[in-house]
């Protein structure tokens, strides 16, 4: 196994090679190059010329036989994982679709409980495993797909080797996935060919359509998995079950199948979040980018609210071919690089999202540290909890170091890469969204003591925290309500965990409820009533209106009574829903205590927290059990990059800075 390893690693490096030393003949002569990748398909060497010779052979299959050659100069990039176990746990993906009632978590734990435990895995290089019959159909797929569908003539046949031939996406199985596409979806593109009002020599006119007319667009959204697959092949993604990436791979295999290019464009992280996002792009017929997150309708790229919405600060796009002219820029420095850029298949198209994007990042002399590393590349690095990821990367000349498009509105700071770990040159900096100005944050000699909320940008529940502005508290002494009291009227937005209000009314009531305002889903996590003096919340009957969004009994009324402040209501009509207790007797209300729904990232009681400052690296500024729903820490530096991590549970969390008293996240 290990041996086998080594091999596909020396295969790889090998051919990378090629580009440095022979990088004209490979471009011009592609019989050159050809030559020097059969060799190193070893046994398979006889099934891949079968393919050269088939199209070869016949002077109509030209363009075939250039297809061919195509995929087999680009085949040793390419390697799968393989074994009965993957597939088994694969299921987690159909179980997850049919599930109800369950979390992601507890279907995962399902799989590995019936299947156990997954030893080593078969590594195997496409190069030395893809036979004959594989390659001629996919080749004759694609081009049948190419040649038969009305938009097609739009299609150029260098677009159509890049983003319509390939045979897969990334490091999934190799399965025979066109035809089955193509039997199972393209009758759905029926009307549209026989349309006289569509343009239906448009690939993205078709691909919209074929989006609408899709009989299962629902998909189940989460970053659990039982085992951390990469792409989970044509089979799976089908059940829309997943990340960003399962989804867009299924509009990959889609599209693909019925003659439409596409590419996938991703962000290596996200500007405020911890993850990276995958979405699909494709082009009309006169060239113009469309980009969509799947199965929504495809828009146009500058006038996409997303692309407008995420700061990341760089957009990629994966190619099947390897980016030689990057690999060159990169490699003629002879260093250790950072493994992003150590098999580049893929291509800086940040420009095309070029919104609120700075064209040259410069960092000036003064805002470097002082001392010089070793290294010759300077890498942009974006933040991920306390890591930073490089997003991008340039010659390291301290005298004049600078980044190409970048877009604004993310926290980044530069480093180094040396002995497999970043050597960082400069503090954090915020780029501004609006007009690009950089805030450098060194950690300050100055000192103050801040007072924290939450760990994670809770600006990402503005929409849940926004539902609970116009929300009334009522008693009653009626079960239905006919006659009612206004207790308290929620009209601002909620800040912390918990809120507490005072009661408007002096009078004693058996039923007490929280009624959404409209359009709200009665979006609400937790509510408590107290007595005058007391320190226990009133108890009773639980009453509301039944049915959650969810249809699967997950956010139903009787959360918001259930203690737990992770957990939440979500009726699943816009407006009408309410929560209350049937308290048996009528009681004076004093106060209120109320929870917006939240993806639980504020302050917990008991919790136990810590606190780090950025001051070249990170510093701990203690540990704290939280006793309430927010913390204090004393002696903070100021004007420095802070991240509140909770020890007890969760793993959302974002760096912000600390400024009038508030908590900043950007």
């Amino acid at each position: 196994m290990i041996k086998h390893l080594l091999y596909i690693q020396l295969i790889i490096i090998v051919v990378l090679g090629w580009y440095l030393v022979d990088k004209v003949a490979f471009r011009e002569e592609s019989m050159t190059s050809l030559e020097a990748i059969l060799q190193v398909a070893k046994d398979n060497r006889m099934e891949l010329e079968k393919v050269l010779y088939c199209y070869q052979k016949n002077s109509t299959d030209s363009l075939k036989y250039r297809a061919a050659c195509f995929l087999i100069e680009n085949m040793p990039f390419y390697t799968y994982s393989d074994g009965e176990q993957l597939d088994n746990y694969k299921s987690y993906y159909i179980w997850l679709k049919k599930s109800r009632g369950k979390t992601p978590q507890q279907v995962a734990d399902s799989v590995k409980n019936v299947y156990g435990a997954i030893n080593e895995l078969e590594k195997r290089c496409d190069i030395m495993e893809i036979d004959s019959a594989y390659l001629c159909h996919n080749i004759d797929w694609a081009f049948k797909v190419w040649q038969e569908q009305p938009w097609g003539k739009n299609i150029s046949f260098e677009t159509f080797c890049e983003y319509l031939l390939p045979y897969r996406i990334g490091d999934e199985p190799l399965t025979y996935w066109r035809e089955i596409y193509y039997e199972k979806y393209n009758s759905l593109l029926d009307s549209l060919r026989m349309s006289d009002s569509l343009d239906i020599e448009d690939p993205v006119v078709a691909a919209n359509y074929l989006i609408s007319k899709l009989p299962d667009k629902s998909y189940y959204y989460t970053s659990v998995t039982p085992y951390p697959f990469g792409h989970i092949g044509p089979e799976y993604v089908q059940y829309l079950s997943g990340t960003c990436r399962e989804v867009t791979d299924f509009a990959m295999y889609l599209f693909r199948a019925l003659g439409i290019p596409c590419a996938i464009d991703f962000v290596p992280v996200r500007s405020y979040i911890n993850a990276g996002h995958f979405w699909l792009t494709t082009w009309n017929k006169d060239g113009e980018e469309y980009m969509t997150d799947f199965p929504q309708k495809l828009r146009p790229v500058r006038k996409n609210w997303w692309y407008r919405w995420d700061d990341s600060s760089k957009v990629y796009r994966y190619t099947f071919s390897v980016n030689g002219e990057l690999y060159e820029q990169i490699a003629k420095y002879g260093e250790d690089i950072y493994p992003f850029w150590s098999l580049p298949k893929f291509m800086d198209v940040t420009h095309e999202y070029g919104y609120n994007f700075k064209k040259e990042l410069v960092i000036p002399l003064e805002k470097q540290y002082k001392t010089k590393r070793s290294g010759k590349i300077a890498y942009l690095c974006v933040s991920d909890r306390d890591r930073w990821t490089p997003v991008d990367w340039t010659e390291y000349n301290a005298g004049c170091l600078s980044f190409q498009y970048v877009r604004n509105g993310s926290f980044m700071r530069v480093a180094s890469y040396e002995n497999g770990a970043l050597c960082f040159l400069t503090d954090p900096f915020y780029v501004d969204k609006q007009n690009g100005e950089i805030c450098y944050y060194p950690a300050g000699k100055e000192k103050e003591d801040v007072i924290l909320y939450a760990k994670c940008d809770i600006g990402r529940e503005n929409m849940y925290r926004d539902r609970m502005i116009g929300g009334v508290f009522e008693g009653s002494n009626h079960p239905n309500f006919s006659q009612k009291d206004t207790l308290f009227i929620i009209q601002g937005r909620p800040g912390r965990l918990n809120t507490t209000v005072k009661s408007y009314s002096d009078k004693a009531y058996r039923y007490l409820r929280y009624f959404g305002p409209p359009k709200s889903a009665c979006n609400i996590s937790e509510v408590a009533f107290y007595e005058k003096d007391d320190t226990v919340a009133l108890s009773g009957k639980i009453i509301g209106t039944p049915g959650c969004y969810q249809h699967d009994g997950t956010h139903e009324y009787t959360n918001v009574f259930d203690g737990k402040t992770w957990t939440s209501f979500d009726y699943f009509e816009a407006t009408g829903g309410w929560a209350g207790l049937d308290l048996g007797r009528k009681i004076c209300v004093d106060r209120i205590v109320y929870t917006p729904r939240n993806r639980d990232n504020y302050v917990r009681p008991d919790d136990v927290y810590e606190l780090f400052y950025c001051d070249r690296d990170w510093k701990s500024a203690g540990k704290i059990k939280a006793t309430a729903d927010s913390l204090v820490f004393r002696d903070i530096p100021v004007n420095t990059v802070l991240l509140l991590r909770n020890h007890t549970r969760g793993l959302d969390e974002r760096i912000f800075i600390y400024e009038n008293g508030t908590q900043l996240w950007k």
